[in-house]
C-alpha cells in the first residue's frame, strides 16, 4: 500500500467516524429533550389541579375590579 492509499483511507475512516459521532450526540439530545418532556408533563399533571384553583381565584378577583 502506497503512502497516498494510506491516507486516503486514514482520512476516510476519520471522517466516517465524525459522521458516526455527529449522530449520535443528535440521539443523544433527542433522549434528553424527550426526558424534559415527560418530566414536564407529570409535574404539569401532578400540580395541575392546584394550579388550576389558583388561576380561578384570581380570575374572579380580576373580573370584580372595574373599568374605570
Amino acid at each position: 500500500m502506497n503512502p497516498s492509499e494510506w491516507l486516503y483511507q486514514a482520512l476516510t475512516a476519520v471522517g466516517n467516524r465524525s459522521a458516526a459521532s455527529e449522530g449520535q450526540v443528535l440521539i443523544e439530545y433527542a433522549l434528553i429533550l424527550a426526558l424534559i418532556a415527560l418530566l414536564t408533563i407529570g409535574v404539569l399533571q401532578a400540580l395541575g389541579q392546584n394550579v388550576s384553583g389558583v388561576l380561578n381565584r384570581v380570575s374572579t378577583s380580576l373580573s370584580a375590579v372595574s373599568n374605570p
